[in-house]
């Protein structure tokens, strides 16, 4: 048996603990989030288009919502149903564009606006997720974020995420992935 061999069959069935170590939050040292680097590496588990969770009007400028986890995570949560803790979920936003160049129907992704993230995280959340806008006025992009307040992301994902407080119903990697 080759040593890569014997590494990947070994790395099958450690703990997460003990394989690489999975990207995890970086706070400020005032506790503010910094926005998760590298995360268009990790796995793309869905997509949507102007989802909202209101009877609001539809927002002015139509966005793609890409939503990114932690590969390590995202094994897990295949594995065991629950996301570990220090799960990041990164939703970056996109303008829709149409109408240009040779594109004379349907919507491709346009602009980069910005993203927001869940972060799972139990030694510093007593709810165990937080959620947070790198959004800022203007559509400027912030350096770190805090906390949205608990009624604002928290509430709602507690009481219809249909997994962990992740709303895996809208992402049909997780929804595939999810054991039996």
């Amino acid at each position: 048996m080759t040593s890569r061999l014997a590494l990947a069959l070994l790395a099958s069935v450690l703990p997460l603990s003990s394989q690489n170590q999975m990207p995890g939050p970086v706070y400020t040292a005032d506790g503010a989030l910094l926005p998760p680097q590298s995360y268009r590496e990790w796995m793309f588990v869905g997509s949507n288009l102007d989802m909202g969770y209101s009877e609001a009007k539809a927002p002015k400028r139509s966005a793609f919502h890409n939503i990114y986890i932690q590969r390590e995570a995202y094994r897990e949560y295949a594995a065991t149903g629950r996301f570990p803790d220090r799960t990041i979920l990164v939703m970056e936003q996109v303008s829709a564009g149409t109408n240009a160049s040779i594109n004379k129907r349907g919507k491709f992704e346009d602009e980069f606006l910005g993203i927001e993230v869940a972060l799972k995280d139990e030694s510093r959340f007593p709810e165990k997720w937080a959620y947070f806008n790198f959004i800022g006025e203007g559509g400027k992009a912030l350096p770190a974020a805090r906390a949205q307040p608990k009624e604002r992301c928290w509430a709602c994902h507690n009481e219809h995420g249909a997994a962990d407080n992740v709303f895996v119903q809208f992402y049909p990697v997780l929804r595939a992935a999810r054991p039996r």
